[in-house]
């Protein structure tokens, strides 16, 4: 059965759970730059995100999001002056419901700098919540294993981590944003 995916060029709402059902985070809006059958890649920029606790916050700077609905991570590059970040949370594969693309964060992320240095975060948020959310031992191997997967990608250089594409795929987004405002 094919999976539903979000259309091109259209507005998309983007929703992060964990692991008990509750609403981690959200993000009001993101531009679908490309949907096919192994990822969906979504710019946020300008955009609202609300947190669980209730903060909200507007990004500033793009952002490109690459979503799977095969992989148990999703990848997050944003743009800065100083350099190209990428942000990358272990999570379950995304999927597109007609409504948002969503996924449950289970905790573990790695943190890529400009130069591909890269750190994993969270380990101790991990431990906690496969304690109190009562992860099973099938998740716990998948996180770990989707931890290990995407060190070895990193450490490679391979797509999506090549400063090049990411700013491909922003001069793609300014050029489909600037034709829809003329």
């Amino acid at each position: 059965m094919k999976t539903m995916k979000p259309q091109e060029n259209s507005m998309v709402y983007i929703q992060s759970y964990k692991y008990n059902g509750s609403l981690h985070r959200t993000w009001s809006k993101g531009f679908v730059l490309k949907s096919n059958d192994h990822e969906t890649i979504v710019i946020t920029y300008k955009t609202w995100v609300i947190e669980s606790d209730g903060r909200r916050w507007f990004t500033r700077e793009p952002a490109i999001c690459f979503f799977y609905d095969d992989r148990w991570y999703n990848i997050i590059s944003m743009i800065r002056k100083s350099g190209i970040y990428y942000y990358c949370n272990i999570a379950t594969p995304s999927l597109y419901d007609g409504e948002a693309i969503k996924n449950i964060d289970l905790d573990l992320d790695i943190k890529v700098y400009p130069d591909q240095r890269f750190e994993v975060l969270d380990e101790d948020e991990f431990e906690t919540h496969k304690l109190n959310m009562k992860y099973d031992d099938d998740i716990i191997r998948i996180a770990q294993e989707a931890t290990q997967e995407l060190s070895e990608i990193i450490k490679r250089g391979e797509y999506p981590f090549k400063h090049e594409v990411i700013l491909d795929l922003f001069d793609e987004y300014l050029g489909k944003s600037n034709a829809k405002t003329q």
